[in-house]
Protein backbone atom coordinates (compact mmCIF):
# COMPACT_ATOMS: atom_id res chain seq x y z
CA UNK A 1 0.00 0.00 0.00
CA UNK A 2 1.36 3.28 -0.64
CA UNK A 3 -0.45 6.61 0.85
CA UNK A 4 1.45 9.92 1.24
CA UNK A 5 5.19 8.36 -0.60
CA UNK A 6 4.74 5.95 2.64
CA UNK A 7 4.83 2.08 1.71
CA UNK A 8 2.60 -0.19 3.99
CA UNK A 9 2.99 -4.14 4.16
CA UNK A 10 0.54 -6.05 4.93
CA UNK A 11 -0.12 -9.52 7.16
CA UNK A 12 -3.07 -11.91 7.48
CA UNK A 13 -2.86 -13.31 11.02
CA UNK A 14 -5.19 -16.16 10.21
CA UNK A 15 -5.39 -17.79 14.31
CA UNK A 16 -6.40 -14.19 15.15
CA UNK A 17 -8.18 -13.28 11.88
CA UNK A 18 -6.61 -9.68 11.15
CA UNK A 19 -4.79 -7.91 8.66
CA UNK A 20 -1.49 -6.38 10.35
CA UNK A 21 1.06 -4.32 8.78
CA UNK A 22 3.60 -1.40 9.70
CA UNK A 23 4.99 1.11 7.37
CA UNK A 24 8.08 -0.23 5.77
CA UNK A 25 10.15 2.94 4.01
CA UNK A 26 10.38 4.92 7.69
CA UNK A 27 12.70 4.46 10.46
CA UNK A 28 9.66 5.49 12.86
CA UNK A 29 7.47 2.55 13.77
CA UNK A 30 3.85 3.31 11.99
CA UNK A 31 1.62 0.15 12.76
CA UNK A 32 -1.60 -0.71 11.35
CA UNK A 33 -3.89 -2.93 11.96
CA UNK A 34 -8.12 -3.97 10.71
CA UNK A 35 -10.39 -7.00 10.39
CA UNK A 36 -10.62 -6.70 6.60
CA UNK A 37 -8.18 -5.11 3.66
CA UNK A 38 -9.91 -2.33 2.84
CA UNK A 39 -10.28 -1.49 6.99
CA UNK A 40 -6.60 -2.03 7.11
CA UNK A 41 -6.14 0.39 4.01
CA UNK A 42 -7.66 2.91 6.05
CA UNK A 43 -6.27 1.99 9.53
CA UNK A 44 -2.98 2.24 7.40
CA UNK A 45 -3.54 6.11 6.21
CA UNK A 46 -5.05 7.01 9.42
CA UNK A 47 -2.01 5.91 11.06
CA UNK A 48 0.18 7.80 8.71
CA UNK A 49 -1.88 11.12 9.52
CA UNK A 50 -1.84 10.92 12.85
CA UNK A 51 1.70 10.17 12.70
CA UNK A 52 2.33 13.32 10.97
CA UNK A 53 0.23 15.25 13.07
CA UNK A 54 1.87 13.89 16.73
CA UNK A 55 5.28 15.37 14.43
CA UNK A 56 3.69 18.83 13.96
CA UNK A 57 1.75 18.93 17.16
CA UNK A 58 5.40 18.54 19.05
CA UNK A 59 7.50 20.53 16.75
CA UNK A 60 9.33 17.41 15.12
CA UNK A 61 10.20 16.33 11.96
CA UNK A 62 8.82 13.92 10.73
CA UNK A 63 10.77 10.98 9.34
CA UNK A 64 10.62 11.01 5.71
CA UNK A 65 10.00 7.87 3.60
CA UNK A 66 13.14 6.53 2.39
Amino acid sequence: MKYKEYEGAVTFDEEADIFYGEVINARDVITFQGASLEECRQAFRGSVNEYLEFCREHGEESDKPL
